[in-house]
């Protein structure tokens, strides 16, 4: 009863953002566009199913994901399950021990991208746009590939305890380099990924895990370290998706060469 009671209040607020969205489009609608609203039994529809589906999915967060990366990170970074050994040894860990958290945040950086909404509809949109030049699957996979890469790092980032601003500027560094040497086609469509990605399923849970792995690892502070990884998943799928894009124009180069080449040899059989 609680927890019906605790939806619906999530629910009662989800409605009071998303109302003035609401009104906006309504009197934009009225006093600009002028008539009434088309399909408008449609959109009530619609704008109740976001709004019942807000607040669930914030209960969900509330309730599972937030509680369930904490927990990772402290069982994760549980000195027994590391290297009881070395601690006993040693008495203390450094950060190579922690590589079942790099493998962790990396395996749920790419999974939580895939499943992200935002980034299914850009996906295809840019397939249908592009006229089937850029893949479906191939933008989801290179967008997960940078953010599994990005939490990951920024994971190590945290436990190692250096400064969040140099792994940026290198990052960006390497972004102005892709850019520049990438086709034009992708540049804007990579840029957006690290937006799009950066949405209602990833941006929870990696920052469940990193407060979680900065309150687990001696030395961190939650404040201090424990943000920042979402800077990294908005920054490595940019990274990801300029190489998927100089690497398909290499494979486009590759197959012309081979055709070429094969039309060379055809001719000189003919000659023969």
């Amino acid at each position: 009863m609680d927890l019906i009671l605790h939806a619906l209040k999530f629910v009662a607020n989800s409605a009071i953002d998303v109302l003035p969205i609401v009104i906006f489009l309504f009197a934009f609608q009225l006093f600009v566009i002028g008539g009434s609203m088309p399909n408008l039994k449609q959109i009530l529809v619609g704008f109740v199913f976001v709004t019942v589906g807000l607040g669930l999915f914030l209960v969900g967060l509330e309730e599972t994901l937030f509680p369930l990366g904490r927990l990772m990170a402290q069982q994760l970074t549980d000195p027994g399950f590391l290297d009881a050994t070395r601690v006993s040894v040693m008495g203390a860990l450094d950060w190579q021990d922690y590589h079942w958290v790099y493998l962790f945040a990396a395996a749920i950086g790419f999974s939580t991208t895939l499943a992200e909404p935002a980034l299914m509809a850009v996906s295809i949109k840019a397939n249908a746009v592009s006229g089937g030049a850029v893949g479906v699957w191939g933008l989801r996979v290179a967008v997960a590939i940078g953010v599994g890469i990005g939490v990951s790092l920024g994971c190590y980032r945290i436990i190692s305890g250096l400064p969040l601003q140099h792994f940026i500027a290198a990052g960006y560094l390497v972004v102005i380099v892709q850019t520049a040497m990438a086709p034009k086609l992708i540049v804007p469509l990579a840029y957006d990924s690290g937006g799009v990605t950066t949405s209602t399923v990833t941006v929870p849970l990696i920052t469940a895990l990193g407060l979680g792995l900065a309150e687990a690892v001696p030395g961190r502070s939650p404040l201090l370290d424990g943000f920042g990884l979402v800077a990294f998943a908005s920054l490595f799928p940019i990274i990801s998706v300029l190489a998927y894009g100089q690497m398909a124009v290499l494979r486009q180069k590759m197959d012309q060469s081979d055709t070429e080449t094969k039309d060379l040899q055809e001719v000189e059989d003919h000659a023969l």
